[in-house]
């Protein structure tokens, strides 16, 4: 049940997660939210968006961080097509956790895609971090190979 419901619409999982630690099921809570870190990127962002709508900050965070658990072409791929679809914020909700969470070598690795299109949202996002997320981003992204 707890894989269905993370594929219900975003909406309705904060209402869930209250009614699950209400009910002393926090433990399952956990595990749907680990579910729906493996969601497509666009559904992952709506869940994360919800929850931090709805005051759950935390789980919002956790789920972020789950999400951005995936490789780097996979991420530079649902960067792209989120952007494609017109989806900027949640292209940038995705890549802000991306930064936030995962190496800067394995940021600059997400570059190899498409780096004309990449290159410079990658470096935004991070400048945004801190000039710490930056500074490692731009070394990384030289040691790849990149020029910035």
């Amino acid at each position: 049940m707890l894989v269905e419901a993370a594929g219900w619409p975003a909406a309705r999982l904060p209402l869930f997660a209250e009614e699950l630690h209400h009910a002393g099921l926090a433990a399952d809570w956990a595990t749907l939210l680990w579910e729906a870190a493996s969601l497509p990127p666009d559904r992952l962002v709506a869940v994360a968006d919800a929850l931090a709508g709805s005051g759950r900050a935390e789980d919002c965070r956790k789920l972020l961080r789950q999400g951005v658990a995936r490789p780097a072409p996979e991420i530079a791929e649902s960067l792209i097509a989120l952007a494609d679809a017109g989806r900027d914020r949640e292209a940038r909700a995705l890549l802000d956790a991306y930064v936030r969470v995962r190496s800067a070598e394995d940021v600059a690795a997400c570059a190899h895609t498409d780096p004309p299109r990449l290159i410079p949202l990658l470096l935004e996002t991070a400048k945004a971090a801190s000039d710490e997320h930056h500074w490692d981003l731009v070394h990384a992204l030289r040691v790849a190979g990149f020029t910035t």
